[in-house]
């Protein structure tokens, strides 16, 4: 169990898994820059908030529910939570709302902007504000979507034990991340010339140093050795 000082951003989970050095930047060294991804990123989650609470015959939608974990030391803001409305047949899944008959289901979906694709970690920063429904509500949930703004379609997510279990493991690895203190060394990728921390991280810079470096120090080992008696 963590305390609420030691909570992390659940948007964290998506960075350790991109990137261990870009969580680092972010988490570590307070670092961040948009890009043009990152800002249509920004509108859709600022238009997805934009109403608080939303009623649609059996469906309720709430926006910017603030979401947290103690037994894994994340918070951070929902997107959208829906609430549906259940049939007799799921009950351990649903719960009673004020004012309203009947059980409902808490269903995460979080926004995204391009085209509808597989992404591991879009799923587990999905999964995760399944995992704080589940212990703040006491219930089990199942599933959620990912919408993507570019197409404007939904990917749903089903919570198994694969993604659960990546899920409490990235929440592990950015908690070891933050209690090392230690920002990871560059290792250039081609994702890195997609990354808007790229002008601040300068993968191919740093990665060329090292690699000169290496190079002179070989050099001057081989003159020593050509020059030496």
């Amino acid at each position: 169990m963590y305390s609420e000082d030691d909570f992390v951003p659940i948007s964290t989970l998506q960075h350790v898994l991109f990137c261990e050095r870009r969580a680092a930047l972010v988490l570590l060294e307070n670092l961040w820059e948009d890009n043009i991804s990152t800002a249509e990123g920004s509108v859709l989650h600022e238009h997805a908030h934009q109403v608080a609470t939303d009623s649609r015959n059996t469906l309720i939608v709430v926006r910017g529910l603030w979401l947290r974990s103690f037994r894994l030391g994340i918070c951070g803001k929902a997107d959208v939570v829906e609430f549906q409305l259940l049939d007799g047949d799921c009950n351990n899944q649903g719960i009673s709302l004020a004012g309203r008959p009947g059980l409902f289901r808490p269903f995460p979906v979080e926004y995204k902007r391009g085209r509808l694709r597989s992404e591991l970690s879009f799923e587990v920063q999905l999964c995760a504000q399944g995992l704080c429904l589940e212990e703040m509500l006491g219930i089990e949930v199942v599933s959620g979507a990912l919408y993507y703004g570019k197409t404007r379609r939904r990917k749903e997510i089903q919570f198994d034990k694969y993604l659960r279990d990546r899920t409490e493991s990235a929440a592990l690895s950015t908690h070891e991340l933050l209690k090392s203190g230690v920002t990871p060394r560059v290792r250039y990728q081609k994702k890195c010339d997609y990354c808007s921390l790229s002008g601040q991280c300068l993968p191919k810079i740093t990665g060329i140093r090292k690699s000169v470096t290496g190079y002179l120090a070989q050099a001057y080992r081989e003159q020593e050795y050509e020059t030496s008696p």
